[in-house]
């Protein structure tokens, strides 16, 4: 059984990009999200807008894991063009390259972490440490991990944590977060002035709450699950943070193609550079990969994750507020 660096060296021929399924799937989705969005603008038939609004929230999910990819490397990296469409999708997504870029590579390179879990990730108390928090810094710590929260992740993680709280942070280095801010309210006014409140509630605001529910949900799962190990910086290693603290979220043929295989999270952390479309290729062809810790999308799953509140390192695991 390989592990360490041998294992992460297993994976680099998979880094192989092929330019021409790069940019198809590029091109085909980001097509698939002008067209679902345009048909939600301009179509006044309920039926059809609803439809084409519910969709362009899907596919705006697969375009930003696209997006997420080429900000890792991984696809089209030395085109120029892919990376002004990428860049001011960003803008336009309200997760400009600087600030996701940034907090997401210290993620990486962080993952599970106890001291810095809550870079670039939600945040991560140990149970000694909630017991010692005042009244409020619980609250606070509970309400930044409440489902709602992350429901609500239009509000809570893209338009207040990436574009408000970083611009605020660093003005100079993340002036491209206020652009995304003027930008995306400037569109919404135009739409909901010359198309009308349904236009806006269609073209933009159903498909926009549904991508980043999804898109936060997503991140939390994938690092918060039943099993999820965390370690203090000592005795912390690459390879076991993208095996023990990634899940496998194990989903059907349509969300795969949804999530762009984002649901392979445990390779995915195991080297960032491995294209998307090959990440079933490498859990395949990789047996140390093929017993990763899983979730799913299923109810009883997602009401699991969202149990997990504070780590109990005696216990070695995430532990309810019951449990505490």
């Amino acid at each position: 059984m390989r592990t360490g660096k041998e294992l992460i060296l297993a994976t680099k021929p998979f880094t192989k990009e092929s330019k021409g399924l790069s940019w198809y799937y590029t091109i085909s989705t980001l097509i698939l999200l002008c067209g679902s969005i345009v048909t939600a603008l301009l179509i006044e038939e309920t039926i059809v807008r609803t439809l084409a609004s519910l969709f362009a929230g899907l596919v705006m999910v697969r375009f930003f894991v696209i997006y997420h990819d080429h900000q890792h490397g991984a696809i089209l990296s030395k085109s120029s063009v892919a990376t002004i469409v990428f860049k001011l999708f960003g803008v336009l997504i309200l997760a400009p390259s600087s600030i996701w870029k940034r907090s997401h590579d210290y993620h990486h390179n962080h993952n599970s972490k106890l001291f810095s879990a809550s870079i670039g990730s939600y945040p991560i108390m140990t149970r000694e440490k909630f017991l010692k928090s005042t009244p409020s810094e619980k609250r606070s710590y509970l309400a930044t991990r409440h489902p709602l929260t992350i429901f609500f992740g239009y509000f809570s993680m893209f338009l207040v944590g990436m574009c408000v709280q970083s611009f605020s942070s660093s003005p100079k280095r993340h002036w491209d977060s206020l652009v995304a801010l003027i930008l995306h309210f400037s569109l919404q006014f135009i739409v909901f002035y010359f198309l009308g409140w349904e236009a806006w509630l269609f073209g933009i605001i159903i498909p926009f709450i549904l991508a980043d529910m999804i898109g936060a949900y997503l991140f939390y799962a994938q690092h918060n699950f039943p099993g999820v190990t965390f370690r203090e910086k000592e005795g912390w290693t690459y390879h076991h943070a993208a095996l023990e603290s990634s899940s496998y979220m194990k989903m059907n043929f349509f969300w795969n193609w949804v999530t762009a295989n984002i649901g392979y999270h445990h390779i995915h952390h195991m080297n960032s550079r491995i294209p998307f479309y090959r990440l079933p290729e490498v859990m395949k062809s990789i047996p140390e990969l093929q017993n990763a810790r899983e979730t799913s999308l299923s109810i009883k799953d997602i009401v699991a994750c969202f149990r997990l509140k504070v780590w109990d390192p005696e216990r070695n695991k995430m532990i309810s507020l019951k449990e505490i």
